[in-house]
């Protein structure tokens, strides 16, 4: 099978490299996924598990992408909760061969079930955003109706669906990015926006909740901005400053298989919609990447359809 892969750390989005591999093993309580659609995160090429096991091997060539939506076509032993056939989403395992793949095998509990009238870039879209999001304001933060969340990035992947998310719930939504982004962020449905790169952050107000994702000085200085008894969520770095009568969170996504399941519906429903920017194919991986101009919404590739591909 056709696969992404990296094996130089310094090399950047410009070491994706399409390489012939074996077909995979389905361990036990995995199933093979045929891969249709897949994420990408070039944040990845500097995480640990990128480069070695869980027992800290090296594991090169190692499989890049983490997000996928496609069809389940064997099950390893023990696998429950999914058939061969049915149509997933969801998020491979960190330390594990990722989803630039024509298959790969994922835990099961790691995907849902997806429906026919959701796209597979869509799905794809959504794995990492989507759960980061949820985990950032519902479980992280305890954002309710009523209260007021500052989104930064709130025209990126996470930030779009943290937008919709909080005002889905009845939350004042203010949203950070660049002037351009303005449109895009009023129009997901914030209340305001603050232009970064010409307003001091300062100008959004006190808040209950922060949602960062970019770190460094808009972190530090967003401390500020938390009301007594308000969170400052971020998934961007450990936080050096702490509000000063609120708490401040950092975390890793995890995947979730009811909380997939329930951003599924939410799109289904056309609550929620998240913002597929450029679709390329898989040969092109390398380029769709790599350092250019700003294309709005998230990059996925298209590995797959629904007629093409069987077992090698």
């Amino acid at each position: 099978m056709q696969a992404i892969t990296v094996r130089d750390r310094d090399a950047g989005v410009g070491g994706l490299t399409l390489t012939e591999l074996p077909y995979p093993h389905a361990a036990e309580n995995d199933v093979i996924v045929r891969v249709h659609a897949a994420g990408f995160t070039p944040g990845e090429l500097d995480w640990p598990g990128t480069w070695t096991d869980r027992a800290g091997r090296d594991r090169t060539p190692s499989v890049a992408g983490h997000e996928l939506a496609g069809v389940v076509v064997e099950l390893g032993y023990g696998t429950t909760g999914l058939t061969v056939g049915q149509r997933v989403f969801g998020l491979t395992d960190w330390s594990r061969d990722g989803s630039l793949a024509q298959y790969t095998a994922v835990e099961a509990r790691n995907l849902a079930p997806l429906a026919t009238d959701i796209d597979d870039a869509v799905a794809a879209a959504l794995p990492i955003s989507g759960l980061t999001a949820w985990q950032a304001l519902f479980v992280h933060a305890g954002l309710a109706t009523g209260q007021t969340v500052l989104v930064h990035g709130a025209a990126g992947g996470v930030g779009s669906i943290a937008v919709q998310l909080a005002n889905a719930v009845g939350a004042r939504v203010i949203g950070t990015g660049r002037s351009c982004d303005r449109d895009v962020v009023l129009g997901l449905g914030a209340h305001a926006f603050v232009d970064l790169g010409a307003d001091p952050v300062e100008d959004a107000g006190e808040v209950d909740v922060v949602l960062d994702v970019i770190g460094g000085e808009v972190l530090e200085r967003s401390t500020a901005l938390v009301r007594a008894g308000g969170t400052l969520v971020t998934i961007a770095m450990p936080p050096t400053v702490r509000p000063k009568d609120g708490r401040a969170v950092f975390f890793v996504v995890e995947p979730d298989r009811s909380q997939l399941a329930h951003l599924a519906q939410r799109v289904r429903e056309g609550r929620l919609k998240p913002i597929v920017g450029a679709v390329r194919p898989l040969a092109e991986t390398a380029d769709a990447f790599a350092p250019r101009r700003r294309i709005p919404g998230k990059t996925i590739i298209q590995v797959a359809t629904e007629q093409e591909g069987k077992r090698p």
